[in-house]
């Protein structure tokens, strides 16, 4: 009798099904795990090009940003101009002009504050600031330079003359450390007048009081390095070490990957409205008919191209109070003789019991903006 089984041997012909099934369980498993990978490539941000340990992207705050943006543009179509011998019937046009440079800075530390949440770490102080402008203070920062000035504290509630307003504070309470920060839509405007190293002098001399004030008006907030910056919203060329920072490089200030992209894409569409209102106000002032045009949301897209537009110390142009009765001469948002609106007469005792022995801290770190990551 032939043996039909004489050329496969009983081992291989049992092994056979096993391999097979080995192999296209391998096989199964290497393209899960690539499809995986492959996702997880798409989503999420690769650890390379990181700065900072909190990210954030557009998407994640376009409803916020849209809404800032929509009631800016509500509040510059509402104002109601004078009427001017000189400019006519341009008026309109010129008066929206002067509307959108201030509505800008205010949308800029708006947008800011929102986007400060993305860090747990930060708190930022917005409203209507008032940091006594102490004299001692004037006098050190006028007669030395500010970085012999580093471990100097001063109390705020000695001597002032007026006091000084910043656009925002903020405080990483991770690092100790503070920044008081001025942001303006475009430095363009100062030139090479004397005025922005007047605003220099009053941010530094508010900066040596600062540890001082936020002590004991912020409910024991202890900080041991304080930055100043004036953010220039335009994004020109930077000089930290003369206290100017592009808004490019707002990452680095709140230590959130994305953030200078989002201040980015809100400009872009902030432009674009008011484009088409000035547009719009243009035609009418010359008596052309409205283009039938659709009417820009924040998030129009729009065929037109726009150019796009870290940490530092900064702060925000300064209003200094001798005397109540001048508030005519600031511009709006003043707030001279207002009572503090962070003092709610309350004391914190935890707070009071941790602080009692590590306060005043040994050392304080006072000057320009300097990045966290290279302090």
């Amino acid at each position: 009798m032939t043996n039909l089984h004489s050329s496969s041997p009983a081992g291989e012909v049992l092994r056979a099904p096993s391999a097979v099934s080995s192999t296209v369980n391998h096989s199964t498993a290497s393209s899960l795990r690539r499809h995986f990978a492959e996702r997880q490539a798409v989503h999420a941000e690769p650890p390379v090009l990181r700065r900072h340990p909190h990210l954030v992207r557009y998407p994640d705050i376009e409803a916020d940003f849209d809404v800032l943006i929509d009631k800016a543009i509500a509040v510059i179509a509402e104002g109601e101009p004078t009427e001017d011998e000189i400019l006519g019937h341009y008026v309109n046009v010129a008066s929206l002009v002067r509307a959108v440079s201030f509505r800008e800075g205010k949308l800029l530390e708006q947008a800011v504050e929102r986007l400060a949440k993305a860090n747990p770490n930060l708190v930022v102080l917005l409203q209507s600031i008032k940091l006594p402008l102490v004299k001692a203070a004037i006098e050190a920062v006028a007669g030395n330079d500010w970085r012999q000035l580093e471990d100097v504290r001063l109390d705020c509630d000695a001597p002032a003359k007026g006091s000084y307003t910043p656009d925002l504070i903020l405080v990483n309470r991770a690092k100790r450390a503070a920044f008081v920060l001025d942001l303006k839509r475009s430095l363009a405007s100062y030139g090479d007048t004397s005025r922005l190293e007047e605003l220099k002098l009053r941010m530094l001399a508010s900066a040596m009081i600062l540890p001082d004030w936020l002590y004991k008006t912020q409910k024991r907030l202890m900080v041991e390095t304080v930055g100043v910056a004036i953010i220039d919203g335009a994004s020109r060329p930077s000089d930290h070490a003369a206290g100017v920072w592009a808004l490019s490089e707002i990452d680095d200030l709140l230590e959130i990957d994305g953030a200078a992209a989002c201040m980015a894409e809100l400009r872009l569409r902030f432009g674009r409205r008011v484009q088409q209102l000035l547009e719009a106000e243009a035609r009418r002032a010359l008596g052309i008919p409205d283009a039938a045009t659709p009417v820009l949301t924040s998030g129009s897209a729009s065929p037109t191209p726009s150019r796009r537009l870290g940490i530092l110390r900064a702060t925000r142009r300064i209003m200094i109070c001798d005397d109540p009765a001048c508030c005519d001469e600031h511009r709006s948002g003043c707030c001279c003789g207002d009572d503090d609106p962070f003092d709610d007469g309350r004391d914190d005792p935890e707070a009071k019991d941790d602080a009692a022995s590590s306060w005043p801290p040994q050392h304080i770190r006072v000057g320009f903006a300097r990045r966290l990551l290279d302090a």
